[in-house]
């Protein structure tokens, strides 16, 4: 029972004003898409509070430049390369992993990549959905399961998700995008469930806009309220320490509200919205594809 009561005790805690040591003091975390972004901020704040960071990413440049960073400032780094789409190399991964560093006490699953793309555009484009659902689902499963049965064994696991808020507001022109991170919003809180009795637990962070290079081909964003990539990452360490089961938005739980009460009404607003902001300029072909 006492998994119960983990996020409202660290939240107790920090509302009596009592840090202390981190609880990511002395542990590894493994961050994916590290090499910049929200993955990025999240390794130098883990590292910050302690932790030993596994850095994850395609660029050995940039992951050697955050590592550099992490040690800099007296904390602990360890780089490994990998293309998360290929799930061999994730296999590979996981091997080399466990074998020089040992037993990952926590995971984030933050690589991933976005299309914004209305069906319209779509019909030729079948490798959109592939290619989203091969990062942003496969590729978190594939590593977490890998990594699972070591936290189960030791009786200690947390796994943080990057997902979205459209896993609950189900936005237009992002079909490909939602579907694969909803896939793994569920997932995830299967997962959770078959993984409880274990003291392993999954936090699924449904963020709004968020200021990366990821968003920057969708010009709809230009003018959009948006969260930095710290602001984010200071969130994912958040609940790295508290182990949430989920990070919402208040329009998020507003929208998942209104999904199930009034749908048809949801449908006739998110059309309204479809039709009055045009698909971006990559989208349509028009400059650099996505």
């Amino acid at each position: 029972m006492g998994l119960l009561w983990v996020t409202p005790r660290a939240r107790l805690r920090r509302l009596a004003g009592r840090g202390g040591l981190s609880p990511l003091a002395g542990r590894t975390v493994l961050v994916t898409g590290a090499s910049s972004g929200i993955g990025e901020a999240t390794a130098l704040g883990a590292a910050a509070r302690g932790a030993h960071v596994v850095l994850v990413a395609r660029r050995v440049d940039e992951l050697e430049r955050v590592r550099a960073s992490i040690e800099a400032a007296g904390g602990r780094a360890s780089t490994y390369v990998a293309d998360l789409t290929d799930l061999d190399a994730i296999d590979a991964l996981v091997a080399r992993v466990l074998a020089e560093v040992g037993t990952v006490d926590y995971l984030v699953n933050n690589a991933g990549r976005s299309i914004r793309r209305s069906l319209d555009l779509s019909h030729d484009r079948f490798h959109d959905f592939e290619r989203t659902m091969a990062i942003n689902y496969f590729a978190p499963v594939r590593l977490t399961m890998g990594l699972l049965p070591a936290m189960r064994a030791q009786g200690f696991g947390h796994v943080v998700n990057i997902v979205t808020w459209g896993v609950q507001m189900k936005a237009p022109k992002f079909a490909a995008y939602i579907a694969s991170k909803t896939a793994l919003d569920t997932w995830s809180r299967i997962a959770g469930r078959e993984t409880y009795a274990d003291g392993v637990t999954f936090s699924n962070m449904r963020f709004s806009l968020v200021a990366t290079a990821m968003v920057v081909p969708t010009d709809a964003y230009d003018n959009r309220a948006s969260m930095s990539a710290e602001q984010a990452a200071a969130k994912v360490v958040r609940a790295l320490e508290d182990r949430p089961v989920t990070w919402d938005t208040v329009p998020g739980r507003v929208g998942a509200v209104v999904n199930v009460v009034a749908p048809r009404l949801s449908d006739a607003l998110m059309s309204r919205f479809h039709r009055s902001v045009p698909d971006s300029a990559v989208a349509r072909g028009v400059s650099e594809q996505q």
